[in-house]
């Protein structure tokens, strides 16, 4: 079965920086677009980066030049550097990606698996 497990959620001052990783597990033969998403209280979960298998990365126009998304296919791991974080960004954020694995019945699937959600707070 496939597993994604994103980490790296902290609490910090306006102006740092984290870094988050998302890392695929299980039976996979395929990864296809990665992505981080992230949902603030109260409201709707929102794209934040993607990045495609071929590193076409695409950015929300609220983080464009303040955060980076990379993926390293070998190791099936996707990151997400913010730097310049303000309280705006403050959410859980989760990690997304569309898997072709094999399932707990033994049958191979493409489906979009999502991420346990890790929170991220920056303080004034």
């Amino acid at each position: 079965q496939v597993h994604l497990v994103d980490s790296g959620g902290d609490s910090v001052q306006a102006g740092g920086s984290l870094r988050l990783s998302c890392a695929a597990s299980g039976s996979i033969l395929t990864i296809y677009d990665m992505a981080w998403y992230r949902q603030a209280p109260g409201k709707q979960r929102e794209l934040v980066a993607s990045i495609t298998s071929s590193l076409a990365a695409t950015y929300a126009d609220s983080v464009k030049g303040r955060f980076s998304i990379s993926r390293d296919s070998a190791r099936e791991t996707v990151l997400l550097q913010m730097n310049s974080l303000k309280p705006g960004d403050t959410a859980v954020y989760y990690c997304n990606a569309e898997i072709l694995g094999q399932e707990s019945d033994g049958l191979w699937a493409r489906k979009e698996y999502w991420g346990q959600g890790t929170q991220v707070t920056v303080r004034p």
